[in-house]
């Protein structure tokens, strides 16, 4: 037995007892492969095959552990038990053998199963092989053409793995590009964001488009769009080593349920229109959430208004109020539409984006983030007048002018928006 399967595949690691698998049980997939490249993870992810009662089988592993259950598909026969820290998929075997259910799946090294009751390596397909020469290869035409989406996780595999995709296989994809589109566009998009979350994914996002696989998605995008999309990485890099709070930032969720990250929405930006309002539509058919779209548009906004020099304290706090906790991915864009950082040095880039950022990391800098010195119900209170839009309005102007150090207290606060109030 390889050595590094009986190190990170041993069942005394797994969430359960090994004891609760029938025999013959098989692990296969990425946890398989996994092993033999010595790739370690924090949350295990455990794909099974097994003959028959494959539900059964995972019903009753959660039961043991009060562990989640899901039935993934009825008619396959494909169940998850969720635990806090692993995932196991137990399935049906596919076919009369398991050799059959592994010339069924997508790439040879996902195709290499493990028995754990024996400790024997099945490898009808030469994995191993391919993976020690770094080699993504199709089992069959016909295997990637049954789930067009392996066209798609080809890109995303060799990324994620540091492989090459051999080129009949690359080929082959190439072929069978146009089928992309019969894929649920949800899927789409979660290939799409593994790409986006990993640097090796920006030139794997450029070559499936260019082999057609991402194209009907990005139809507005060139290629200039993919250099800007590797010219955000550049000035991600750059901001970390000169803001490391932004930097810092930029690698952080938009929203917690939501997971893409501040750096992932500034290159999602690069592949769509630059117009906001087309680019809203782009997104909305790969079903991204509303808060990626406003991401995103907000983002493409902001561009022209952070190349403005010499902006008045009145536009800063604007600017601001705009961006709000988008003002990384706004730089980050911003930096790469023109490729900044390789074109201006970088004493002067600084000097630029330094005042901005500086008051943006400031968080006692009124520009960036006033704070309230009087509620729009003392306003209200105090001068007599009816709830209504004016009010924000008057709050907009007391917060700029409490920035430009004309006011400090309630009192010049109330007496401030009187004058406005007043004014012809």
């Amino acid at each position: 037995m390889h050595p590094s399967v009986s190190s990170t595949l041993a069942p005394e690691t797994w969430p359960f007892s090994l004891a609760l698998l029938p025999q013959p049980a098989y692990m296969v997939g990425g946890a398989v492969r996994d092993a033999f490249l010595d790739r370690s993870r924090e949350y295990l992810d455990l794909d099974f095959v097994i003959p028959r009662d494959a539900v059964k089988v995972a019903r009753a592993i959660a039961q043991h552990y009060q562990a989640g259950f899901v039935l993934l598909d009825p008619q396959r026969q494909i169940a998850r038990v969720v635990f806090p820290n692993a995932t196991v998929d137990i399935a049906q075997q596919e076919g009369a053998s398991l050799e059959t259910d592994l010339h069924r799946r997508d790439f040879t090294v996902n195709a290499i199963a493990y028995d754990p009751h024996t400790q024997e390596i099945i490898d009808p397909l030469q994995g191993l092989a391919d993976l020690q020469q770094r080699v993504l290869r199709m089992i069959s035409p016909a295997n990637l053409e049954d789930d067009p989406l392996r066209l798609l996780r080809a890109y995303r595999q060799a990324a994620q793995l540091g492989f090459t995709i051999e080129p009949a296989t690359q080929e082959t994809i190439r072929s069978l590009a146009p089928h992309i589109t019969t894929v649920a566009a949800e899927r789409v998009r979660v290939e799409i964001g593994y790409l986006l979350a990993i640097p090796e994914g920006t030139s794997a996002i450029a070559t499936a488009w260019e082999d057609g696989v991402l194209a009907p998605f990005w139809k507005n995008a060139t290629p200039e769009s993919f250099q800007k999309l590797a010219a955000v990485d550049t000035a991600a890099a750059f901001i970390a080593q000169n803001w490391q709070p932004l930097g810092v930032e930029l690698q952080e969720y938009i929203r917690d349920t939501i997971k893409t990250t501040r750096l992932g929405i500034a290159k999602l930006a690069c592949l769509v229109h630059p117009d906001p309002e087309t680019a809203e539509i782009e997104l909305m058919q790969l079903t991204y959430s509303r808060a990626e779209i406003q991401s995103v548009t907000t983002a493409l906004g902001l561009i022209p208004r952070l190349k403005v020099t010499n902006m008045s304290l009145r536009e800063q706090y604007f600017l601001f109020q705009e961006a709000g906790t988008g003002f990384s991915t706004a730089v980050a864009l911003a930096l790469a539409c023109d490729n900044l950082v390789e074109a201006m040095p970088g004493d002067k880039l600084l000097k630029v984006y330094a005042p901005l950022i500086g008051r943006y990391l400031n968080p006692d800098d009124l520009v960036a983030h006033p704070s309230q010195i009087v509620s729009g119900k003392e306003i209200i209170i105090a001068l007599k007048v009816p709830p209504s839009p004016l009010i924000g309005k008057l709050l907009t102007e007391i917060a700029i002018a409490q920035a430009e150090g004309k006011i400090s207290t309630p009192q010049e606060a109330i007496a401030f928006a009187e004058s406005l109030l007043e004014a012809p």
